[in-house]
């Protein structure tokens, strides 16, 4: 993930087991590590089992927020590719029958969106 790309906002894929070395200890038995990305700080992971959204907060970083969400909880989300000039992706996910996304991500170019939406799909349709 570029330093740019970071600084807009943009989440860059990170290698699963870079993210189980560093978050393993969150992770139940049996629980795998499907996709992740890094926004600046911040993390969030795609388990087998559970979305993962890790917040790191203040200026030192010491203080850390697990967010944990079930797929089952997702009720809709959406994908929206990078365009020409609009060089992010955006993930919406709505949770159980909120009106407005709980969660909004936006990638760099680099990630295939694709991946995420039908890893969602997967997770939330079955």
């Amino acid at each position: 993930m570029g330093i740019f790309s970071a600084l807009m906002g943009n989440a860059g894929a990170v290698n699963p087991d870079e993210l189980l070395k560093k978050y393993g200890k969150l992770l139940t038995e049996g629980e795998n590590i499907e996709l992740g990305f890094k926004l600046i700080r911040d993390t969030f992971i795609f388990t087998d089992k559970r979305l993962i959204l890790i917040n790191v907060q203040g200026i030192t970083g010491s203080k850390t927020e697990f967010l944990s969400i079930s797929y089952k909880s997702i009720s809709r989300f959406s994908v929206e590719t990078a365009g020409t000039f609009d060089l992010d992706a955006e993930l919406k996910i709505w949770i159980s029958s909120e009106q407005h996304p709980s969660i909004k991500k936006q990638f760099n170019k680099s990630v295939n969106v694709y991946e995420v939406q039908q890893l969602l799909a997967y997770h939330v349709l079955k």
